[in-house]
């Protein structure tokens, strides 16, 4: 067991497999500032170096998940001396960068959505590989709001999860979701009524505990199964359980199911 806890705005806890990154800023609904989103990549990093991190959950301070963009710190940018595309410019990055981060991580991913999800906070939350809410968590894509295009993703990610006609509704509207709305879409896998914490706890504990590294792998082939034939999936799923088979996991999987008894991966 160890915990790691890195100064505001954002926490990080590694603790029995579980790398938990929370967004840290309360008092401004957890908005992505550039100082919080420059502290996610860090966190992320953090993770990925460590050898104790099994998967990764994403999460908010005190009931609220991410506001999204930072707008005071737009306005502040965009008043300064910088010209205005270069301000926008430097936002986005640092934002997008946050988001791409986490949806490109290796491990597991989950968003852990309990409030809010709204614009960049949306995506954020979506760009997890499973995303838990509580029934009074809510999502929006509401740039238009602000007078905004999308960004952070938004023509990516939520295409993939609702379609693109679905998409263009919830962008154009702006509509924000409630838990049960957001989760029959798809945008939630799960919308936990009441224990929220404890049923969250639940549901990670098998990842965590499993066989790590043939979970990164399943995962980065569903991820490039999304543009290969079927032919160049059935291609990269022997090659990459080739290795898989060498793993200590396999042995004790294959040795457990052949007694009869629960498997012990040590994620290796």
């Amino acid at each position: 067991m160890s915990r790691r806890i890195m100064s505001d705005p954002v926490l990080l806890d590694i603790d029995e497999g579980v790398a938990t990154i929370t967004l840290n800023r309360p008092d401004n609904r957890n908005a992505l500032s550039e100082e919080m989103s420059n502290a996610i990549v860090d966190a992320v990093d953090e993770v990925e170096d460590s050898d104790e991190a099994r998967c990764l959950v994403v999460t908010g301070k005190e009931g609220t998940f991410c506001a999204g963009g930072d707008v005071n710190s737009m306005v502040e940018l965009m008043s300064g001396t910088a010209e205005l595309h270069e301000a926008v410019e430097g936002i986005q990055h640092d934002t997008s960068r946050a988001i791409q981060r986490v949806a490109e991580f290796h491990l597991p991913t989950i968003a852990k959505v309990d409030g809010t999800a709204y614009g960049a906070g949306a995506n954020l939350a979506i760009a997890a590989d499973v995303t838990l809410a509580s029934a009074d968590a809510q999502i929006s894509f509401g740039f238009r709001q602000v007078g905004l295009a999308i960004d952070t993703g938004t023509s990516y990610l939520l295409p993939r999860q609702v379609g693109a006609s679905k998409a263009k509704e919830l962008v154009f509207t702006g509509e924000l979701l409630d838990a049960e709305e957001a989760g029959e879409l798809g945008l939630f896998n799960h919308v936990y009524e009441e224990d929220f914490e404890e049923q969250v706890e639940e549901f990670i504990e098998p990842i965590a505990t499993g066989p790590t590294v043939a979970l990164r792998t399943s995962k980065k082939l569903i991820e490039q199964g999304f543009n290969a034939s079927l032919k160049d999936a059935l291609d990269n799923e022997a090659a990459a359980q080739a290795a898989v088979f060498a793993t200590d996991d396999h042995v004790e999987g294959a040795n457990a199911f052949m007694e009869g008894r629960k498997p012990e991966f040590e994620g290796k």
